[in-house]
């Protein structure tokens, strides 16, 4: 079983800067080199993240989330205003994971990612109590 940081740094993380690299793409008109540089990551990155080659998997499951995806809105809008460093920006993806994790998304994601989790109602169990979010409580 993959551990469950590969999961959000697989899939989860990916769809958070795809939707970012969106939104300073889309809304405020950036191109893909002022994107790269705002967000600390390469170019090649960016048109990756725009194209959906990486990230497309948990895009809709992120977007599903009115919380993270206002979260996103204000980074996208922090970034374009030079508000915030790459260290902030972390930090409120960090945040976008705990509402996931908080919501049930990342469950959902899980349910997806693992097929033998389908159907298992207890996924359902509190995200501090799930052993694939928490592998220390396994066997207790």
């Amino acid at each position: 079983m993959k551990p469950p940081c590969v999961v959000v740094v697989r899939y989860i993380l990916p769809a958070i800067r795809v939707l970012i690299a969106r939104e300073l793409v889309e809304k405020y008109g950036l191109k893909r080199i002022e994107v790269a540089r705002k967000m600390g990551i390469t170019p090649a990155a960016v048109t990756q993240y725009l194209g959906e080659v990486r990230g497309k998997t948990a895009t809709s499951i992120v977007e599903s989330s009115k919380k993270a995806t206002g979260i996103i809105s204000q980074i996208a809008e922090a970034l374009v205003k030079n508000e915030v460093s790459v260290h902030d920006v972390m930090v409120e993806i960090c945040e976008i994971c705990r509402v996931m994790r908080s919501s049930g998304l990342i469950c959902e994601m899980h349910k997806e990612t693992f097929p033998v989790l389908k159907g298992r109602s207890d996924c359902e169990i509190p995200a501090l109590l799930c052993p694939i979010l928490n592998p220390q409580k396994i066997g207790k």
